[in-house]
């Protein structure tokens, strides 16, 4: 019998790559999404991918008799991998009750359902905006919690001490947190990839729409920080191999082989780069010219921030695969395959 696992936020940028990843390795695939910042046509890329269906509900994951109910249908799941959460930086410092709101009650209904059913494995998407603004680099697990920058980066951290106290206390329940950095391009086929519904928020997706015409220029934010080029530098690493990380702690989860009932890992390169290094790699790998402007700074980013990953490649037995160049690539074929472009 294959395991159930349960992804939320799972046609997302980050749940529908863990989703292809667990069917290609024959987990059987629950996912729930309520479409807040994706789109149902994910679904058919899935499956164009893998040949597998996942089964999937739409739920709002705030709804607390609805959260019940499926839970009541579900009951016999082996896992939970939690992605679902509002994650726009600035919209959180504009709309702070909407994020507290959305991203802490969803975590607490999720998790009174879990221990309610006997489900004992919980993999959670943390982020590395949990250390603020970091003292030393590369950043290590053991890093101190600063306060955070942003309410979505404190709805991170109240996250993690919840589901840190929740699993001193109660048996037969184990949780790994994966803090990772910042995830780029897309799932190597063209077939899936970052969609956000809106202007995004995150730098790639900003940069193919530019690319392919949807946006007129793309609008960097502060180039006066104290970087060799002025821009924010940033671990980035590839979906693919953020979700195989995924992978690898629900795996130490199902076999036991945790050493604590909570775990913290970093996941990305243990490299930075900054804001212009992607676009001008983009621009390179892709061969164009992208358009672009210098804004004002954006409440609520670190200046700069990567990963040290030893921990993680250490003890899950895992490492990124992917380069800079091949998540630069795969982000404008995913884009031009969703527009109809042609090379």
């Amino acid at each position: 019998m294959s395991k159930k696992i349960l992804i939320t936020g799972g046609t997302g940028y980050i749940g529908s790559h863990t989703a292809v990843e667990l069917l290609q390795k024959n987990y059987e695939v629950f996912l729930v999404d309520n479409f807040s910042n994706s789109h149902s046509s994910v679904l058919q890329g899935i499956k164009k991918i893998t040949s597998k269906e996942p089964h999937f509900t739409k739920l709002e994951l705030t709804d607390k008799e609805a959260v019940a109910a499926y839970f009541e249908d579900h009951h016999d799941l082996d896992a939970v991998i939690h992605f679902a959460a509002l994650k726009a930086v600035g919209e959180s410092v504009e709309k702070p009750l909407l994020y507290y709101y959305n991203n802490i009650v969803s975590l607490l209904l999720l998790l009174e359902n879990m221990i309610a059913y006997n489900i004992p494995y919980l993999v959670f998407s943390s982020s590395c905006t949990v250390y603020g603004e970091p003292d030393k680099l590369p950043i290590k697990e053991t890093a101190p919690i600063k306060p955070a920058l942003s309410p979505y980066g404190n709805t991170k951290q109240i996250s993690e001490e919840i589901i840190l106290d929740l699993a001193k206390v109660q048996e037969n329940f184990s949780a790994i947190l994966l803090r990772y950095f910042n995830p780029i391009g897309a799932h190597p086929s063209g077939f899936i990839g970052e969609l956000p519904i809106g202007i995004p928020n995150n730098l790639v997706p900003y940069i193919t729409q530019t690319a392919a015409g949807v946006r007129d220029v793309l609008h960097i934010f502060g180039d006066d920080y104290d970087t060799p080029d002025g821009t924010c530098i940033r671990d980035y690493i590839h979906v693919v191999d953020l979700a195989r990380a995924h992978i690898a702690a629900l795996e130490r989860l199902l076999n036991n082989e945790n050493e604590t009932s909570c775990e913290i890992f970093n996941i990305g390169t243990g490299r930075g780069h900054s804001v212009l290094e992607i676009v001008h790699t983009f621009e390179k790998v892709n061969n164009m010219i992208l358009p672009y402007v210098i804004d004002d700074r954006r409440e609520g980013d670190v200046e700069k921030v990567w990963a040290d990953t030893n921990k993680a490649q250490k003890i899950l037995n895992w490492k990124p695969q992917f380069s800079i160049e091949d998540a630069l690539r795969d982000a404008w074929q995913w884009e031009k395959n969703y527009r109809g472009i042609k090379s």
